[in-house]
């Protein structure tokens, strides 16, 4: 399937869903599209390093050389707190009372840190994101999805890109 037939089919179920919640999603797609004139959602992934540099020798240093970034392009800070990135497998990072600055950037890492305004940690022991293909999915406290972006051979044919964030810009680093 091609990424265009892809995206087509989202927004064909997006709108079934939308008809079937009704009235009720009104304001939440009114607050999604609050800008009107392009697509991308004001918090989005805006990077990804999946494959962390050198060997995959389970450092943390190697750990936190994996790492997501997600940018908030409004001028108001976005509260994060209950959001989560997921990989394919299921492995969730949450944030926790985590606010993040308008025209800012956070990087996700997975090994072990200190929290910081812009750099944030899984504190896990083991890599997250897969180096072949794997989609990293932001959804908001609500579980409603926000971005993902995609790298790889999946399981659906999709191929490498960004979906639902309509950004030219692609989440995978050679």
């Amino acid at each position: 399937m091609s990424v265009s037939s892809s995206v087509r089919r989202l927004t064909a179920v997006a709108g079934v869903a939308a008809a079937v919640v009704g009235v009720v999603a009104l304001p939440a797609s009114a607050a999604d599209h609050h800008h009107g004139h392009h697509y991308r959602p004001v918090v989005y992934i805006s990077d990804v390093q999946y494959d962390s540099p050198g060997r995959d020798d389970h450092s943390n240093r190697s750990l936190n050389a994996e790492w997501v970034e997600l940018t908030n392009d409004s001028r108001r800070a976005v509260n994060l707190d209950g959001w989560t990135l997921a990989d394919e497998d299921g492995h969730t990072y949450t944030f926790d009372h985590y606010r993040l600055n308008g025209r800012a950037t956070v990087r996700v890492h997975t090994g072990i840190g200190r929290d910081s305004r812009t750099d944030l940690y899984q504190d896990r022991r083991a890599y997250v994101w897969d180096n072949h293909s794997d989609t990293a999915t932001l959804l908001n406290y609500r579980d409603r999805f926000v971005d993902e972006v995609s790298w790889g051979h999946h399981r659906d044919h999709r191929g490498d890109d960004r979906h639902r964030g309509g950004d030219h810009r692609e989440g995978h680093r050679h």
